[in-house]
């Protein structure tokens, strides 16, 4: 079974690096023609940041591949010899959050990168050294304290529980919709500043909007997102009683009263049309068919890495081939969220109008400088949203993409 297990990581490994070649050909042939939806200048930095990023992916994949071959020929061995712990439970949370911490440290150098190099270079980013220590120290320790009592808590499933894969889907299930619940709250709390929403004509209007639908919400805050970042975005955050609408401040700052309710009337969308629900149980199916996989995991497999099959080992097996797995499975989940998207962006302009959400999406892709097209194998990979191409054209809003592209995508 392990060696299956590496024939998808190796799937993985080559399809993830081609698709992200063939988005980099293709943005590069997009560049030499027309811009579309963009101005010219601005098409152009967003298509050199899609290049740019997708090259750091394809060295992040493969650097990634070379520590996964380590840990499995080595690291996981070594490991597990250094840490002589008796009682399992205690082995398991000292295994798992060292695994955690040493990828974590290996992985740092391209977040620092990205965040400070290339987001500074194309102006997204407004992280500084202080907050970027700050976040990281407040996010360790919440995964310190909390991430080790839940790794302690699916040790002791493991160990003690017979069948213990459906009991321990059920446990981290109900942790995720917890985490979902407290979200907006610990961000509140740790992160961010949320402020109720100084604009009240605004306020009014988006309380108007939410009446309208039936949805409640504990109120409508604005979020200093931009003491991070420069890009706009909304959510709905939350779950229940905590359930609240965040706006970064910088799309409060960019987009007209209409063109932020039409935004808004497309996360409605998702409300009303109960896609949260179906999300929530999509992901509870996938996460049912990971913990199919790994509670049922072969002897053979412990035995070729050299290891016990014990808590501390099979979580760490569930985390280094669990992205894999998801990869494979993401096209499904994706094309079904890009069906929900179009739903969305129907309700969200009957609600407000085409205009007003088509200007908000226009915008929106402008001040994030995101390159508005994308090679067809890569949507159908990463794309959770249908390319604003194909949202602009339902919603009404001619656009021409170059036939020379097209021709030369097939080539």
């Amino acid at each position: 079974m392990l060696e299956l297990l590496m024939i998808v990581y190796c799937y993985y490994l080559f399809i993830s690096v081609y698709v992200s070649f063939m988005q980099i050909d293709y943005v590069k042939k997009a560049l030499n023609l027309k811009p579309i939806i963009l101005e010219g200048n601005t098409y152009k930095i967003a298509g050199n940041y899609s290049i740019e990023k997708e090259k750091i992916a394809i060295v992040s994949t493969l650097y990634d591949f070379v520590i996964f071959i380590l840990w499995i020929f080595f690291g996981l061995k070594y490991l597990d010899n250094i840490i002589v712990i008796e009682n399992s439970i205690i082995k398991a949370i000292v295994f798992v959050d060292l695994f955690i911490v040493i990828n974590w440290l290996l992985g740092l150098p391209f977040a620092l990168y990205t965040t400070f190099v290339l987001d500074k270079k194309y102006e997204f980013s407004n992280m500084t050294k202080e907050l970027f220590i700050k976040d990281t120290l407040k996010s360790g320790a919440l995964f310190l304290i909390f991430g080790s009592i839940v790794i302690g808590v699916v040790a002791y499933i493991i160990d003690t529980l017979p069948m213990w894969w459906i009991w321990g889907f059920g446990f981290i299930f109900c942790v995720i919709l917890l985490i979902n619940m407290l979200y907006p709250v610990i961000r509140d709390k740790m992160f961010d500043k949320f402020e109720p929403l100084q604009d009240t004509e605004l306020a009014q209007k988006i309380e108007n909007l939410l009446s309208s639908v039936g949805f409640k919400s504990s109120g409508v805050f604005s979020v200093d997102a931009s003491k991070r970042d420069n890009r706009l975005n909304a959510y709905f955050g939350g779950l229940g009683s905590t359930k609240r609408v965040v706006l970064f401040d910088t799309l409060v700052q960019k987009l007209s009263h209409n063109e932020l309710l039409a935004v808004l009337g497309h996360e409605l969308g998702h409300f009303k049309n109960g896609d949260i629900i179906k999300n929530i149980g999509i992901m509870g199916v996938v996460m049912f068919v990971f913990f199919a996989i790994f509670g049922n995991l072969t002897p053979e497999v412990f035995f070729t890495l050299g290891l016990l099959e014990e808590p501390s080992t099979i979580i760490v097996l569930f985390l280094i081939f669990s992205a894999p797995l998801s990869f494979f499975l993401m096209p499904i989940i994706s094309y079904i969220s890009r069906k929900n998207e179009y739903a969305a962006d129907k309700f969200g302009s009957d609600l407000q109008s085409k205009e007003d959400l088509t200007n908000a999406l226009l915008k929106l892709v402008n001040e994030n400088k995101s390159f508005p097209i994308s090679h067809k194998y890569y949507v159908f990979f990463y794309y959770s949203h249908p390319p604003l191409v194909e949202r602009l054209k339902e919603l009404g809003f001619k656009v021409d993409v170059p036939q020379d592209l097209d021709k030369s995508e097939m080539k």
